[in-house]
């Protein structure tokens, strides 16, 4: 079995706040930092009813505190949001009040909608198109500071803060490869290039001082219980999210429902079916079983999993079996 790590989305559950959720999330972390998981990453998501980390770096550091040894980063800050100065000290502070175990992937996803993302930039001359400039831009930040720099990142420059692409397309797999750098891949809710991206990664990617060679993590969702029909149940929290946002209704994290894709239309069925097929559900055995065909037919360097269930205590139940099997090779 490869490495596996946390995807963490901080969920606000309904009945729940924001401060239950970060308690959560540093309590999953101390529990998967004993269970072996390799990274705890938190995601930038903003005016999101459901998702508590848009203050990604203050979270990273509230739960980098209650841990020692799991290496605790961003998975993604969503770099059009920010001047790279910014992330870079925000970062800078996090590697020195934490050495050795702060990660930060980068995105040129909005991580909100317009409305939210014209509140967060205040300039709209930020776009998108200016995210490999961007990139550049903090990799430097985090070098050593060179002859007649101006601008420098205190703390920052010289700091080992690993810096990874993050993406759901070809342009993320592309820049990754040409700035040799590690790619992780958001195939836990948009998995249709998947495959394609990697070959191009691995095909175009050029060694650097961050990288010697390709380094591919993909997100896998993973719903494990100890019975198959409890896991279906926990499962339905999640389907709940993804019907709702792409209706247009985000919302808190559901309690699960039974029979709940009974009740769904063809087309919100089919919807889930696509979104979700980097997917894990079941007892031990099944989830074994979809891993390790995930990781054969993929051939990713690392899985990143993402369990958005509603209970905490199955959540915890969902990582830790999901751990098992790793200790079991």
């Amino acid at each position: 079995m490869i490495p596996l790590s946390v995807l963490d989305l901080a969920p606000i559950v309904e009945g729940g706040d924001a401060a239950q959720s970060f308690r959560n999330s540093r309590d999953l972390a101390q529990h998967a930092e004993r269970w072996g998981y390799r990274r705890f990453w938190l995601a930038e998501h903003h005016s999101m009813p459901g998702i508590a980390s848009a203050a990604t770096a203050v979270l990273i550091a509230y739960v980098a505190e209650g841990t020692s040894t799991i290496r605790v980063g961003a998975g993604g800050i969503m770099l059009p949001n920010h001047a790279p100065l910014v992330i870079a000290e925000q970062f800078g502070t996090l590697e020195s009040l934490f050495p050795g175990r702060i990660d930060l992937g980068v995105g040129r996803a909005p991580g909100s909608d317009p409305v939210t993302a014209r509140a967060l930039r205040r300039n709209l001359d930020s776009s998108v198109d200016q995210f490999p400039r961007d990139v550049v831009e903090l990799l430097a930040y985090f070098r050593e500071q060179q002859p007649g720099q101006l601008v420098r990142a205190v703390p920052g420059a010289g700091l080992d803060v690993p810096v990874w692409i993050l993406g759901s397309s070809l342009f993320g797999a592309q820049l990754a490869a040409a700035l040799g750098l590690p790619f992780a891949f958001a195939s836990h809710f948009a998995p249709a290039q998947l495959m394609q991206a990697i070959a191009i990664y691995r095909q175009a990617f050029q060694p650097s001082d961050h990288l010697a060679q390709p380094h591919v993590m993909a997100g896998f969702n993973v719903f494990a219980a100890d019975s198959e029909t409890e896991a279906q149940l926990i499962a339905t929290s999640m389907q709940q999210a993804f019907v709702n946002l792409r209706s247009g209704r985000p919302g808190r994290l559901q309690p699960p429902v039974r029979d709940y894709l009974s009740r769904l239309s063809p087309g919100e069925a089919a919807m889930l079916e696509q979104v979700m097929a980097c997917t894990a559900i079941g007892s031990p055995a099944s989830v074994r079983q979809a891993i390790e065909g995930f990781i054969v037919r993929t051939g990713v360097d690392e899985l990143i999993i993402a369990s958005q269930i509603f209970d905490h205590r199955s959540r915890l139940r969902s990582y830790e079996i999901t751990a098992s099997l790793a200790e079991a090779q």
